[in-house]
Formats: C-alpha cells, structure tokens, sequence
C-alpha cells in the first residue's frame, strides 16, 4: 500500500492560483500596445471577403478556434471550424476563393496547418495567423499576423498552454467585438442569432406576447363608484382596474396601492367616485415594445402592474410582473 501524499503547505493552492490569474491577466494587458495596422487590416480583409471564415487549429490552439468560430458566427459574421488534419485529408474541399482563414498555433510551426497552407493560397483564400511567434513559417506566409506571443505561461513548468491560449481567446473575441462593430450589428441581430434560452427570450419576446388582452382587463367608467372598481378588480385578478372612457379613450387606472391611500382618507366606497382616487398619468407601453423594457419600466417606477396603449389613448391590454414570470422575461 502506498503512502499518501504529504499535504501542500498550507495556502499553497491559493497563491498558486493568484499567481496563474496575474500571469494570465499580464498576457492579456501586453496585446493592448499591440493593437494597431495589423489588426485593422484584419478586420478589413474579413469585411471585402464575400464568402465565410474558416477558423483552425491543432490541440489547444484547436480548442480556441472552435470558441472564436462559435463567437463570429454569433455577432454577425458567418464562421464555422475546420480541424486542420481533416482538411488535409477533404474537408479543404469546403474552402472557396472568397473564404478567410484565421489559423491559431501559439507556435507558429504545427505541421498540420503548415500542410494546408499553400492549398488554402492557391485556392485564393485569405489568411489571418493569430500565433506567438511572428518569425514563425505560419506568421511568414499570412496575410495579416496578429502577435499573441506571451513572456510566460502559467503553468509553473512554462509547458502546458495557459497565458497564451488566454491570450489567443482574447485576442480572437477583440476581433469578433470588432467585426460586429464595424458591421452594425444590432441588438435586435444578435437576438435572433440566439432564439433559444433565456438570452432569446430577453431580447425577442414582445409586450403584445405576453399582455392580457383588453377584453380580460378589468375596465370601468371613471365615473363610477369605488365599489364597482373594487368588483371589477376582484374579477380581473390583476390587482387594478383601468378608468376607461366611453369614447374608449384611456382616463387612468386604479391599483391596491390607490385603494389603501383611499381608505387612510376615511372615503365611503359607495359614494366616491374613482375618477376622484385613481391616478390619472397611468404607466403604459406600446405592444410593439420588448417585454424586457416592460420590465425595465415596472422596476424603475415599482409597479407590479402596466396599461398596455396604442396611440397613447386606446387600451390594448395589460400585464403583471407575474406574466412576465411566466414567460421567463424576468
């Protein structure tokens, strides 16, 4: 039976750590001299290509690439990766003239994409190198060099690929950040890049998605009675009722917030009239707004509950905080 290992000295893990998050940061910090010609004419190159970007790497470089590939193709720019060693053995059959490829060797001399190089030239496509050797062959032949060299990886042995794959990762996404810049894209695109989960939900879903309609929004006459709006909110469900005109036109609404400011005042429910109680510039959105921004509202005015309006005047609908709960907007 073997014995066991002697226990670390005690905050060994701990300052290891910190050391590992200062390296790794340090690397990061030394590319922001580095921004310059180079890393424009990368974003120029990708921006007059007509056709895609083919991201690649071996190994960890790999690892990154596919994460850059995944970023670029969700803000706007269409990328997809392609394993070096299977390119050379067909998939290089995906790659046109109008293609950019941005290869990742921290190295600079990764025999499998040194392999590929020349046909990706002749077939007249682009590429960008992202390594940490700028005298390397790979550095040599690109179109654009980006400079991801690192003074030391975090690893206490200075082997595994830590420090400059962070750096290559960020280096990548500065890119990317760039590209959605320089393209325009929108919130709006980006949501429609990511329908699913919560992200899409945030940034798709609609106030008329989620709203009660208006003919289940509890509605009185301004002149009415406080008991009649006190019914008309018990049916509703939604803790108000809204002062709605004969003209249709909206006078205002009528909350449980608005009811126990009334009873303070000692105000008979049988005689007052809600026109005389009910707040008049009642909170509204357009149907047509984020569901988010409806939430956005009620939190900023705490509220629980919002008039939903179109042309200002006419009540469509209404929603809580617990329909946009539901909906998972919040």
């Amino acid at each position: 039976m073997t014995d066991p290992l002697p226990a670390p000295p005690k905050h060994r893990a701990s300052d290891m750590a910190r050391r590992v998050l200062r390296i790794e940061a340090d690397a990061i910090a030394s590319l922001i001299e580095r921004i310059g010609g180079e890393f424009e004419r990368a974003v120029e190159l990708v921006l007059a290509r007509d056709g895609r970007v083919l991201v690649t790497g071996i190994g960890k470089s790999g690892h990154i690439g596919r994460k850059l590939a995944a970023t670029l193709a969700s803000t706007g720019t269409p990328a997809y990766f392609v394993h070096a060693a299977e390119a050379a053995h067909g998939d290089l059959g995906m790659i046109t003239r109008d293609d950019v490829l941005i290869a990742l060797s921290n190295s600079g001399t990764s025999e499998e994409i040194l392999t590929i190089v020349p046909l990706i030239k002749r077939r007249g496509a682009s590429l960008i190198a992202i390594t940490g050797n700028s005298a390397s062959p790979l550095a040599r032949a690109a179109d654009v060099h980006l400079d991801a060299a690192v003074a030391e990886e975090a690893c206490p042995l200075n082997l595994a690929p830590t420090a400059s794959t962070t750096a290559a990762l960020a280096l990548g996404d500065a890119l990317a950040v760039a590209l959605l810049d320089a393209r325009g894209f929108s919130a709006d695109d980006f949501a429609h890049a990511h329908p699913g989960g919560a992200l899409g939900r945030r940034l798709l879903t609609r106030v008329r998605d989620v709203m009660r309609p208006a003919e289940q929004v509890p509605q009185v006459r301004p002149e009415a009675t406080l008991a009649e709006a006190l019914l008309a909110m018990t049916r509703g469900g939604l803790g108000m009722t809204a002062a709605v005109e004969a003209s249709g036109r909206l006078a205002g609404i009528f909350t449980d917030g608005d009811l126990r400011r009334a009873l303070e005042r000692g105000i008979d429910v049988h005689t007052t009239r809600l026109a005389d109680v009910m707040t008049r510039d009642a909170q509204s959105i357009g149907a047509d707004a984020l569901a988010v921004e409806a939430a956005e509202i009620m939190e900023r005015r705490r509220i629980t509950q919002i008039l939903v309006v179109e042309d200002r005047t006419t009540l469509v609908g209404a929603l809580n905080a617990h329909d946009l709960m539901r909906a998972r907007v919040i």
